[in-house]
């Protein structure tokens, strides 16, 4: 069975105005992101890398530089030079908490932890309200709804992961023929 064509297939109105939310979502936070790094003193990158370092240290899973790289979409050669960056400037540090001392663990620094906690008191009021007033029926609904979109967009962007340069070689053996 062919699989359906997302850009002429009917979607209900639905549908449609969900992806329309999920995109605003995405684009309130990567403005969010932005202030945080203006607030930090710090490029785009670097704060959204500073800030899963700081959610996930607070939540009690700190990242491993490999994972922070699959979460900010960055090669590992290029996160390794913004987590040398972000060392430097004071704002995290490297450790190896674990009984594999080899396993590297990354941790915001207590000043750069303050200053994430003074922006997230300023710009997070509106944010935590609406969750903090959600039904805990709902936050469930969105959490499995939203985890299933992450899953689909995964697998699409690791089927899609070589696809670019095996187009230009089908074209460019296409060309030549």
């Amino acid at each position: 069975m062919a699989t359906p064509d997302p850009l002429t297939t009917d979607w209900t109105p639905a549908q449609i105005e969900v992806m329309h939310s999920l995109r605003d979502w995405a684009v309130g936070f990567a403005e969010l992101n932005q202030h945080l790094a203006a607030w930090m003193g710090l490029p785009g990158s670097d704060a959204n890398a500073l800030g899963q370092i700081t959610w996930a240290a607070e939540t009690g899973a700190p990242l491993s530089p490999v994972q922070l790289s699959r979460r900010i979409g960055l090669s590992t050669g290029a996160t390794t030079a913004l987590v040398n960056r972000l060392e430097s400037a004071g704002h995290l540090r490297r450790s190896r908490e674990s009984t594999d001392r080899r396993r590297v663990t990354l941790r915001p620094t207590p000043a750069a932890r303050e200053r994430a906690r003074e922006f997230l008191a300023l710009a997070g009021v509106e944010v935590a309200a609406t969750l903090q007033a959600a039904d805990p029926a709902e936050l469930r609904i969105v959490t499995a709804f939203l985890a299933r979109m992450t899953t689909a967009s995964a697998q699409a962007s690791r089927r899609l992961g070589g696809s670019p340069g095996q187009r230009r070689t089908t074209r460019s053996a296409a060309s030549s023929s």
